[in-house]
């Protein structure tokens, strides 16, 4: 008797890819951001729908109808899971897809299945300089990716769901000690450390990815906001943010550059935010959510790594 294979995707790009390398199996594809947004613990109820339809309404355009098409519909494919005999999850190094990764793991347990899943996560690879996507492997290495898979032990799905608990909570900073803690999630301690410095620096009020872009402007010759966008993506570290986030934050940011003659260039206001001259917490603050926290309730001391609550 054959083995039931369920695989859950990160997205398209990837879930063409393993089609088209014939891997064994059915494919359910996450098709979320919830690393951005408000948040809460019990996934797929309808307050939790609710939420997240009002939410990507408002800010990224998406209705209702393409949101119960897009992410709805395969959330309820999940509704059989123990039929499968194996579930496989493939998510990258990133922190917009571990987000998704420890929602889905608790999705997972909040539908009583445990055991066996597997993570398919990349990231290091050998030879190459920089962290590399699932959908940015080749053929080979995809499939050498999925014979070396990772058993998922009951301490580690424990942990995501406890860690995504915590995402969806009031205080952030109990998220820390997880840092410290060892688990088969290589990168998690990295995505962790990055969403804490995506609120707000106590000095400055703009958080490390806003601080990046401008630095961006500063240091590299860029001459329009659409190859600030390419700049950004390239070099946002453990984020995994898309375009379309990114040109959000551009967006935000325009108070803090301006089009010069040879191309993008600080303004004044840009300046004193790279040089600690000033805090723009009041002129930049919105009613942005990171899970179950406003972003500006909390101040990111980057001495002590600690977030200090208003």
């Amino acid at each position: 008797m054959s083995t039931k294979i369920l695989h859950i995707t990160n997205g398209d790009s990837l879930t063409e890819r393993l089609k088209n390398i014939d891997l064994e199996g059915e494919i359910v594809v996450w098709r979320e951001m919830l690393c951005e947004g408000p948040t809460v613990s019990q996934i797929g109820n309808e307050y939790f729908l609710d939420l997240r339809k009002k939410f990507l309404q408002e800010e990224y355009n998406v209705s209702e109808e393409l949101y119960e098409k897009e992410f709805v519909s395969q959330l309820k494919k999940l509704d059989a899971i123990d039929s499968y005999d194996e579930i496989i999850l493939w998510f990258e190094f990133d922190l917009f897809c571990h987000i998704n990764m420890l929602a889905a793991i608790s999705y997972l347990l909040q539908q009583k299945k445990k055991e066996p899943l597997y993570l398919v996560c990349s990231g290091r690879v050998p030879g190459e300089k920089e962290l590399i996507g699932l959908s940015e492997l080749s053929d080979k290495q995809l499939m050498s990716h999925y014979k070396t898979k990772i058993k998922l032990s009951e301490d580690d799905l424990d942990m995501a769901h406890f860690i995504w608990q915590l995402y969806c909570g009031s205080d952030p900073n109990k998220l820390k000690p997880e840092i410290r803690k060892s688990s088969n999630f290589k990168y998690l301690s990295s995505c962790i450390r990055a969403h804490i410095e995506r609120y707000p620096n106590v000095n400055t009020g703009l958080n490390a990815l806003e601080t990046n872009v401008l630095r961006l402007i500063e240091q590299e010759h860029i001459t329009s906001e659409h190859q600030l966008c390419g700049y950004a993506l390239s070099y946002q570290g453990y984020y995994g943010y898309s375009d379309t986030m990114i040109l959000k934050i551009i967006d935000k940011l325009r108070p803090f550059f301006q089009q010069g003659k040879d191309g993008l260039e600080l303004n004044m206001n840009g300046q004193f935010v790279l040089d600690g001259k000033h805090n723009f917490y009041r002129d930049v603050k919105n009613e942005e959510f990171y899970g179950g926290t406003k972003k500006y309730d909390f101040l990111y001391s980057p001495e002590n790594h600690q977030l200090l609550k208003l």
